[in-house]
């Protein structure tokens, strides 16, 4: 594998956005893929984000170049440094805010010690410890020229969360670009939790004519796209 990771893994990255000036979401798939597997795979594996998440993650960073990128959830980073790898192989001027709740608040998943040890110190990226929606808002106030902003909500399985955040976001940065994790669907007879891709659908209820969706929809855990025509 090292061998093949050094061929394919060119010096730089050329700018994989094709027709930027058109409203269809449209990238190079090949640079994308010689990306992902030379620099995000080597770092951050494959799990919890699969290689066609990895390249969606990848390519709404390249398609909207934002200047702010909010998350939340950071855990040990994996999420942030696809964020930061992606920024910097492709010379993107942004700004990355990961938000953790407070050492003190109860969460099963909280990582407490490893707390986004995969993006210590990392140029470009702030360590939060707040609620992520609210600190997200504090930050994106206190900045004068915003240009495009992407936040990243890690569904957890929950509806309730996925649609008051997703909610919040879209009443307050209409323009936002946003990716949702965990939003695969299948039918009921599966059992899965589908609660994100449940609050998705009912909070872009009435808006889909200024809104475009896009969603890896082969399987768990599954990735949607959600950014204004």
């Amino acid at each position: 594998m090292r061998n093949i990771l050094k061929k394919i893994n060119p010096v730089t990255f050329t700018d994989p956005v094709l027709n930027s000036g058109e409203t269809e979401f449209e990238v190079n798939n090949w640079i994308i893929s010689d990306f992902v597997i030379s620099k995000l795979v080597p770092v951050v594996g494959v799990h919890p984000f699969p290689l066609n998440e990895l390249m969606l993650m990848s390519s709404a960073v390249c398609r909207f170049k934002p200047t702010l990128i909010f998350e939340w959830g950071t855990n040990i980073g994996k999420s942030a440094r696809v964020f930061y790898e992606t920024i910097k192989a492709f010379k993107i001027n942004c700004e990355i805010h990961t938000i953790d709740l407070p050492d003190h608040v109860f969460h099963n998943e909280h990582p407490h010690q490893s707390r986004g040890q995969l993006v210590r110190g990392l140029r470009n990226i702030t360590l939060h410890q707040a609620d992520g929606v609210t600190r997200s808002f504090e930050v994106f106030e206190k900045q004068k020229e915003k240009g495009n902003v992407l936040f990243f909500i890690d569904g957890d399985h929950s509806y309730e969360t996925v649609k008051r955040e997703l909610s919040s976001i879209l009443e307050r940065i209409p323009s936002a670009i946003i990716l949702l994790h965990d939003t695969f669907y299948q039918s009921a007879g599966s059992g899965y939790n589908i609660g994100p891709f449940k609050a998705i659908e009912d909070v872009l209820e009435g808006k889909r004519a200024a809104y475009k969706v896009i969603a890896t929809n082969t399987g768990l855990p599954g990735m949607t796209l959600v950014f204004k025509k």
